[in-house]
């Protein structure tokens, strides 16, 4: 009878395995949203590296499984990248080749007590230097990062405020760590127990001692999502649907309406009549209007994805432009060379052009909003930058409509709850198509979702808040920490290695009685 490491000694067959495996934390993810299964998604992957037969297979572990991870985050994007999304997972996946390699050097075998205690903290930093290096914006930005998936636990957004996103995946792999250590290495069960003691302990001080934002006061902030408008001449008939929509705001003592990702296709210089039609709108609702121009511009070249706020006496002059653009859908990196992904999928057919800084605006009556633009709101830093600039609310505007039948627009609303508990300030993530949504200071939900079904302009009571979160005032030190953990590890090794090696060198001491000049003595 073949037992599962008979089953697994095909490479095939172990290469399967481990992309299954890797694949088995996006469920913690939404649309499935079983964010408690985050907390045993790896044990599998960690526990099939730990038997590989060598190093080597191991890494091979780590880059399939990092593979399954990438393929199953991003399998939404198929139908616009076809094969390319393939080749991105992969790609991506190779990340994870040392994390495998890293998890069989410290868990392999029978391990000593003190190889576990220290894979406790190694192993996570691993993947935290994984998240850190896949958040460049070129290798795709930090979609998918596993501390994301927390996004609904007051616990893990409490952590979120003190070491943004990156203390609640440190923690959650840490705990994968110590449950796969108590399945499978009996011998070591203490540092692992120990190690779950451990991550209790942070949680609770994060919850005790971490500073909570100070509410007050509350502004009514409407979302207009006009839904699905396709086919001929649809930027003009989803702005007219969007006027409509803002039109039954009146009378509701709105202090801001915010529009969608895309909401206009023209530039407002070259159709003054939708700029008048909007101003009209600001006066008529009494609230400033922040829509997003999606056209190439009538003052400068190419095409920019804008946030443009617009008062009862027409455009107030604040504009910003998106900085951090989507590879492949907005822009295709190095194009020379990878041009020929627009004849396989629905690449970018034009580059798109960058923003050059971040703008908080003015939207009157002491309200300050910062904008990011769809893809900006999975980046920490842009939302930190904006609250150390003074921003009151955080604001995204988005549009998922090509994704609408996946998993992509739930992820994506729910980033924005991790933006505001880590910066301590509501956000509105506004959408075209859904899902939109509102969230407190803390990362709570303020009212309901706007599902990709729904159109309509709802309005939403805003919390306020006052005060600094701890990852604010010192941004990003989880993955920075988990660095020198890793240096320090690694330096520690090559120190016991020496040794080692330099111990075999030396020949055994001879004693008289092995002596060849005294036989027998």
């Amino acid at each position: 009878m073949k037992t599962l490491g008979d089953w697994l000694a095909s490479p095939w067959r172990r290469s399967t395995a481990a992309a299954v495996a890797g694949a088995l934390p996006v469920l913690a993810f939404p649309a499935p949203s079983l964010w408690w299964f985050a907390y045993v998604a790896l044990v599998p992957w960690i526990l099939l590296a730990r038997t590989a037969p060598a190093g080597r297979r191991a890494a091979f572990d780590g880059w399939w499984g990092g593979f399954g991870f990438m393929l199953a985050m991003h399998h939404w994007l198929l139908p616009n990248l076809h094969v390319f999304t393939f080749v991105i997972a992969a790609l991506l996946g190779a990340l994870w080749a040392p994390w495998g390699w890293l998890v069989r050097r410290l868990l392999g075998g029978v391990p000593s007590r003190g190889r576990v205690a220290a894979a406790l903290l190694v192993v996570p930093s691993g993947w935290l230097a994984i998240e850190l290096i896949r958040s460049w914006q070129g290798l795709g930005g930090p979609w998918g990062v596993l501390g994301a998936s927390q996004w609904d636990v007051p616990a893990a957004l409490r952590l979120a405020s003190v070491g943004g996103v990156w203390l609640p995946s440190f923690l959650v792999v840490a705990l994968n760590v110590a449950l796969a250590v108590l399945v499978a290495i009996r011998q070591a069960r203490l540092p692992a127990l120990a190690g779950l003691v451990a991550t209790a302990a942070v949680t609770s001080a994060a919850w005790v001692w971490a500073p909570r934002p100070d509410t007050g006061d509350r502004v009514r902030i409407a979302l207009v999502q006009p839904g699905v408008v396709a086919g001929r001449d649809s930027a003009d008939r989803r702005f007219d649907r969007e006027e409509q929509l803002t039109r039954d705001l009146a009378g509701q003592d709105v202090g801001l309406v915010v529009w969608g990702e895309s909401s206009v296709g023209f530039d407002l210089g070259d159709r003054p009549d939708l700029g008048r039609r909007l101003t009209a709108l600001s006066r008529e609702t009494g609230a400033p209007i922040l829509v997003n121009v999606d056209a190439r511009r009538s003052d400068k070249p190419g095409i920019y994805k804008s946030s443009v706020l617009i008062g009862p006496e027409g455009p107030t002059g604040d504009r910003y432009d998106k900085m951090r653009l989507v590879p492949f859908g907005e822009y295709i990196p190095a194009r020379s060379l990878l041009g020929w992904v627009t004849s396989v999928g629905k690449a970018a057919g034009e580059d798109r052009r960058r923003g050059s800084e971040q703008v908080v605006m003015d939207a009157g009556g002491g309200l300050r909003i910062g904008p990011m633009v769809c893809f900006e709101s999975a980046f920490p830093d842009m939302s930190r930058h904006l609250a150390q600039d003074g921003a009151d609310v955080l604001l995204a505007q988005s549009s998922t409509s090509t994704f609408q039948q996946s998993w992509a627009p739930e992820q994506h609303a729910s980033l924005a709850a991790l933006r505001a508990a880590e910066t301590g300030r509501p956000m509105v993530h506004a959408t075209l198509t859904g899902v939109s949504a509102v969230y407190g200071p803390d990362g709570g939900r303020v009212g309901r979702w706007l599902g990709t079904d729904t159109v309509a302009a709802q309005v939403y009571e805003v919390p306020l808040a006052s005060g600094t979160t701890l990852y604010v005032r010192f941004g990003d030190w989880p993955p920075y920490a988990a660095l020198l953990i890793l240096a320090a590890w690694g330096v520690t090794e090559t120190v016991r290695l020496r040794r080692s090696a330099r111990g075999s060198l030396v020949p055994p001491v001879r004693t008289a009685h092995g002596s060849s000049a005294r036989p027998g003595h």
